[in-house]
């Protein structure tokens, strides 16, 4: 799977939702289906959410400056944020507008055609997800993630949206498009929830994962040999970035200068072994108590 540049992904999401947006509104019209028109109005928000994602992105790739000394990375997760509140917004008007379709059934047409088309559209959107998701991975980007989930909830409501008006139009039970096209909002609904939740965990400085933590403690570990002792290990992820704090317990024999060198190379050391980790490390002799970083009568611990 070919790897894009996080802002290539993003603006390849904005020209799909365009083109997706275009064939399922023709879909739409030709079968008048308000499933194939829930459909259409995802698209929309599909297009909403990718333009907004582009400029988050901009903004989180920003150097860091005075009023922001560690970055810009956390503006990623407003994007998912923005995106959920459009998605629910879009659900909303998708029920209202199945809502008075269940009191005024219309017969279903040109099923063939229209059909065709939302194959189609749903066919760009599963090719677009799946580049997402390959440079999301590779660039460590929720923005992209969010992108790349809502893109495949588009496409397993398409299929939901299809089943429904073909199982309408087979049987005559009209009232079956509207209750998919219901249940297709439901679904966007959820798909929101899970984008907010994801995005607060984010603010709110999660821990990066084990396998990552295993990998630093790892590194740590090699340096016993020489002496070289740790303790409170701390990390935490901003956007694509990621942060880990510790303390460092080197002999009391040692110089400055040597306890600099060694601190610096197990810095590096890091930053191999789990790509775009910034360690931030504190010296101390073996032997000396301080208080710890998170008791509450010590000092603050140190935001990067």
């Amino acid at each position: 799977m070919r790897i894009l540049a996080p802002q290539q992904a993003i603006k390849l999401s904005v020209g799909a939702a365009l083109a997706t947006m275009a064939i399922k509104v023709a879909a739409w019209g030709l079968t008048g289906s308000v499933g194939f028109l829930s459909d259409a109005l995802e698209s929309s928000v599909n297009l909403a959410g990718a333009l907004f994602a582009l400029w988050m992105l901009r903004w989180a790739h920003e150097p860091a400056d005075e009023q922001h000394p560690f970055g810009h990375g956390k503006a990623e997760y407003f994007s998912a944020i923005f995106e959920a509140g459009l998605i629910s917004l879009a659900a909303l008007a998708i029920i209202g507008a199945a809502g008075e379709r269940l009191l005024h059934p219309r017969p279903i047409e040109s099923l063939g055609l229209g059909t065709v088309f939302a194959v189609i559209a749903s066919a760009v959107n599963l090719a677009t997800a799946r580049v997402l998701f390959a440079s999301g991975r590779a660039h460590r980007s929720m923005a992209l993630d969010a992108d790349a989930r809502h893109l495949m909830t588009d496409v397993w409501t398409t299929a939901g949206v299809i089943a429904g008006v073909g199982l309408a139009w087979a049987t005559g039970w009209n009232w079956l498009d509207p209750l998919v096209a219901i249940a297709v909002a439901l679904n966007i609904l959820r798909e929101g929830w899970r984008l907010i939740r994801a995005s607060i965990d984010g603010l709110m400085d999660r821990a990066l994962g084990d396998e990552e933590i295993a990998r630093i403690e790892a590194v740590l570990h090699s340096y016993a040999a020489r002496g070289v002792g740790f303790e409170n290990l701390r990390t935490r992820r901003a956007g694509a970035q990621r942060f880990a704090n510790v303390d460092l317990r080197v002999p009391g024999d040692w110089t400055v200068t040597r306890a600099h060198d060694v601190a610096d190379e197990i810095e590096r050391a890091v930053g191999l072994a789990v790509a775009g980790v910034l360690l931030e490390t504190h010296v101390e002799p073996h032997g000396v108590k301080h208080a710890r970083r998170d008791d509450p009568h010590g000092p603050p611990p140190p935001l990067g």
